[in-house]
């Protein structure tokens, strides 16, 4: 798993890391840009939306909602990669910020229509992932949704099977999401929906 230092080394390659293995429909970024498009699409249904980005890393996704007119809030733990996004979003509203230790106090007065993220959360172990999400419902709009998107999958089962045709490259260092095992965790505090998008990633919509 990279640090921030790595992540800030990552900085200027990071898109096109990317590319090539959602290209390739690799893991881990198999599906990826149809995974952002899920959560870009699901954003538009609301103008002028504020929006907070978890992850916000280049900014590749909350670039292309800037543009179209949202609010932007976002926060990520790589000062290069937040420097890039603020170069596309100069207005939003972006912080230097490690999620392990929650979220920034002057986020927590907000309320947001909605709460993205993107190849983030996995780096929080299951129980800091049920925790984290936790903490987000109180900050949506009545209407508001949390959209993540990630490495995920239905079952463990399903992971297995990604695991063993990626073995080459495969990261043990990091902790991916399982829609059973979340649902059942979280069920009685919210709703939660999840879509698979490719045999290794996958979109989840959590509301109240």
């Amino acid at each position: 798993m990279l640090n921030k230092q790595g992540f800030d080394l990552w900085a200027n390659q990071y898109d096109q890391t990317v590319q090539i293995s959602e290209e390739n429909n690799q893991y881990p970024f198999a599906g990826y840009k149809a995974i952002l498009n899920m959560i870009f699409n699901e954003v538009m249904q609301k103008d002028n939306a504020n929006v907070l980005d978890i992850g916000v890393g280049t900014g590749v996704l909350t670039a292309k909602l800037y543009e179209n007119g949202h609010r932007i809030h976002g926060i990520d733990f790589s000062a290069k990669m937040i420097s890039i996004a603020k170069e596309k979003m100069p207005n939003a509203n972006l912080l230097e910020w490690d999620i392990t230790n929650g979220l920034p106090a002057e986020l927590l007065e907000n309320k947001f229509d909605f709460i993205v993220s993107t190849y983030t959360l996995h780096h929080l172990t299951d129980e800091q992932k049920v925790q984290f999400i936790s903490n987000l419902l109180p900050l949506l709009d009545a209407k508001g949704k949390i959209l993540i998107g990630d490495i995920a999958f239905e079952t463990r089962e399903k992971l297995e099977s990604c695991r063993k045709e990626s073995i080459n490259y495969w990261d043990d260092d990091e902790f991916y999401f399982f829609f059973d095992e979340l649902k059942a965790l979280l069920s009685n505090s919210c709703h939660l929906e999840f879509y698979q998008i490719s045999h290794c990633g996958g979109v989840f919509m959590i509301s109240k």
